[in-house]
């Protein structure tokens, strides 16, 4: 498959003024060239630009601009070509398709990126900051993506593995030479005081991965409550626009609908539920038990109550499921008669907000800001793991560190301590790519686009 010389279109299918097909690959340059009407590309210096004609035999397809960048300076370290080629679906498509007719395959999905960690152009954390860059929706997740990129983020586990590094060449050398006296010799505290400072930094940054976490996902917010309390109003308030269907008939809401706000860098991904109250429809049912399910699965509940109402039974009875969640209750109404007693609400964390007189928001928005230490987070030095795959290796190293430390408290044999701490190495070597499985590297970029 490595040695195949792949095409695929990068540019998005459709009408525009440019679109661009990607060659990689040994015989890129000579295929792209028996495509053309000079074909004088053959011994053209790499890293430059020429003016061409696309033939099919005699047939002109398109007047193109054509790059030529030659191996190893190029994002894969192979021969790449890109013909930029007018803009539409009926050209880019028949010039892709003579690039397949003449000895091109098509390339799969995220195969340039895998091609480009493969022959060590990246790591394996710079190809998903590629993936991460390309789906960033704020300046935040731009700026964290572009930090994987340059390497600041494998910087991190790289600095890990060195200190690690040293530690095992200090136990070989304590095995092998034991009758050098000169060499610093090894004991149990030793090792254990590495050990320690190795934890911590793994500590240090899977805690600032969860600012990652949120820069890169946003905050998953659910708005719940009863029938007719606001929580469309308050969705359609926040988002700008009016999504969600207001009515005063109780029941409007049956199933999810959603928005997304930007709140200073952070994506609000918010969620308007289905009233929850006890129901014979149907269809209202399944919407009631999708609320309830949400409280679970979201970083953030808006739980909103009705200042002119009394609160429930039902209502204590959530407020309970809430307490060991981030949460905010909104007691809206505001602007009617107050028949709600705020007593019985054990939160610290309450908004009186007049939705329809847009009273409050602005607060709860400063409220979401100070639960998330929104304004806390370091936007200098974004280097944060952000990657799921990444941060779930991370913890089970940090386990066997735990195990590491445990040995040593127990004083089990430096050999035995020695292959623990190899696997903590090998683990921290999975995030960068160092150490992979062929299956996990195949997965990972199956989910990139065609093209990249």
């Amino acid at each position: 498959m490595m040695e195949d010389t792949i095409t695929a279109i990068s540019t998005a299918l459709g009408v525009g003024a440019i679109s661009i097909i990607r060659v990689s690959g040994n015989d890129s340059i000579k295929i792209v060239n028996n495509l053309t009407k000079n074909k004088k590309l053959i011994d053209v210096p790499s890293h430059t630009i020429h003016y061409e004609h696309i033939l099919d035999n005699e047939k002109l397809i398109d007047e193109v601009l054509i790059s030529i960048m030659r191996a190893p300076k190029t994002f894969t370290r192979e021969d790449i070509v890109e013909i930029n080629a007018h803009g539409g679906i009926t050209t880019t498509n028949r010039i892709l398709e003579l690039l397949l007719r003449n000895g091109c395959r098509l390339a799969e999905p995220g195969e340039f990126t895998k091609r480009a960690f493969l022959n060590g152009r990246i790591d394996l954390t710079q190809a998903e900051g590629v993936m991460d860059l390309i789906n960033s929706k704020t300046e935040k997740a731009r700026d964290l993506a572009i930090n994987q990129i340059d390497g600041k983020v494998s910087n991190l586990i790289k600095n890990l593995r060195s200190e690690i590094i040293k530690v095992l060449a200090n136990i070989e050398v304590n095995i092998d030479y034991p009758e050098y006296e000169d060499i610093e010799q090894v004991t149990n505290k030793h090792i254990l005081d590495k050990i320690e400072d190795i934890k911590n930094q793994i500590k240090k940054i899977l805690k600032e991965s969860e600012n990652g976490k949120l820069i890169k996902e946003g905050i998953a917010t659910s708005i719940i409550g009863r029938p007719n309390v606001g929580k469309s109003s308050l969705l359609n308030k926040l988002i700008g626009e009016d999504k969600a269907i207001v009515t005063e008939i109780e029941g409007t809401t049956r199933d999810i609908v959603e928005g997304t706000i930007n709140l200073d860098g952070i994506l609000l991904n918010i969620v308007d539920t289905a009233g929850i109250r006890k129901t014979d429809d149907i269809v209202e049912k399944i919407g009631v038990r999708k609320s309830i399910e949400l409280i679970d699965k979201s970083d953030l509940i808006l739980y909103v109550l009705n200042n002119n109402e009394k609160i429930t039974d039902d209502d204590l009875e959530i407020l309970t499921k809430l307490e060991y969640k981030n949460h905010i209750v909104i007691i809206n109404k505001n602007d009617l008669e107050n028949n709600l007693d705020i007593s019985k609400i054990s939160s610290k964390n309450i908004i009186k907000t007049s939705i329809t007189n847009d009273k409050g928001i602005e607060e709860l928005k400063e409220k979401i800001k100070e639960l998330f230490n929104l304004e806390q987070i370091d936007t200098d030095d974004m280097s944060y793991l952000t990657n799921a795959r990444s941060v779930a290796i991370l913890k089970d190293t940090l386990n066997s560190v735990e195990e590491v430390k445990k040995g040593l408290n127990n004083d089990l044999p430096i050999d035995m301590i020695e292959i623990n701490i190899k696997e903590i190495w090998n683990l921290l070597g999975e995030i960068i790519g160092e150490t992979y499985q062929e299956e996990l590297i195949d997965q990972l970029f199956s989910q990139f686009c065609l093209g990249k």
